[in-house]
């Protein structure tokens, strides 16, 4: 054994400082570090979210929903800054004790609802409103397979592959080895429906698809974690034919948009979202050419 290998003490302690702790987002304990009232707008649905994949889950799926001109799911879209740790306030601990994005409070409802983890806010949603979801039990049950699927597999993508590949500060062989072969495990396993299937469950898109796209389709699109040639993604031809007919559709490029404050050109950042025209005037090129902070 190396000398300077690693030897987990007898009882782990959490250092903010040590590698890999991620203290400025994540700490051992559950709970709120501070009090701070979450912020509520105009419209019955309020969303407190980052534009992660798990964060563009849920506003590609309003957007699609407003597409289709339900305007009962109109939204407010609050910036949450995870590094700052905005998700450890009060408010936002008590719309998700688990302090993750997204989260959901639906004020339609008295008192208002509470709705957190991505796939629930998907399914409840869906349900709400009555779209991209069959009403059929074969339909509606092939759907959940895949958006259970996601749910267990993409935090061997994004925590597993995409933390040691990209985000890790060095490179463990082992570690990239190992989630290496998960992600493209995972990729053949989509890569084999979409063989067969227009859609995941299917001949039509649905919370399946919606849940699915932003880890899987921004991956073969090389615009996730800038792995794409090291897990030869093209070869995954099926997936890549499916990641592109649905970035095209004008609903997911509004929703990749909304709360996203990194990894995108400035006109593709609008970091809150209150009204549809804010798409026109208050993307991030727009407030900066205004000077706006």
């Amino acid at each position: 054994m190396s000398e300077n290998q690693y030897q987990p003490a007898k009882v782990w302690t959490w250092d903010p400082e040590a590698k890999g702790n991620g203290a400025k987002t994540n700490r051992p304990t559950a709970g709120p570090t501070h009090e701070q009232t979450l912020p509520v707008g105009k419209h019955p649905l309020q969303l407190y979210s980052l534009g992660t994949p798990n964060g563009q889950k849920v506003t590609i799926l309003l957007e699609e929903l407003l597409a289709l001109g339900v305007q009962e799911a109109e939204y407010d879209a609050w910036l949450i800054r995870i590094g700052d740790g905005d998700q450890f306030s009060s408010g936002f601990v008590e719309v998700n004790p688990n302090s993750k994005i997204p989260a959901l409070r639906d004020h339609s409802i008295t008192p208002p609802l509470r709705v957190f983890e991505s796939g629930n806010i998907l399914l409840y949603l869906a349900d709400k409103f009555g779209h991209f979801i069959p009403s059929d039990v074969a339909g509606r049950t092939e759907t959940l397979n895949w958006l259970f699927w996601l749910q267990g597999s993409a935090p061997y993508l994004g925590g597993g592959f995409g933390h040691f590949y990209h985000y890790a500060p060095e490179k463990i062989e082992y570690a990239i080895n190992r989630f290496t072969l998960e992600a493209k495990r995972q990729l053949d396993v989509l890569d084999r429906q979409l063989a067969d299937h227009r859609f995941l469950a299917g001949d039509k898109y649905t919370i399946a698809d919606i849940a699915t796209w932003p880890w899987y389709g921004n991956l073969v699109l090389n615009n996730q974690y800038g792995g794409g040639e090291f897990l030869d993604v093209q070869s995954y031809k099926n997936v890549v034919r499916w990641a592109k007919e649905i970035a095209d559709r004008p609903a997911v490029i509004r929703g990749r948009k909304v709360n996203r404050a990194f990894g995108a050109e400035p006109q593709d950042q609008l970091l809150e979202r209150h009204d549809a025209s804010d798409f026109d005037t208050n993307t991030e090129d727009k407030r900066q050419a205004r000077g706006e902070q």
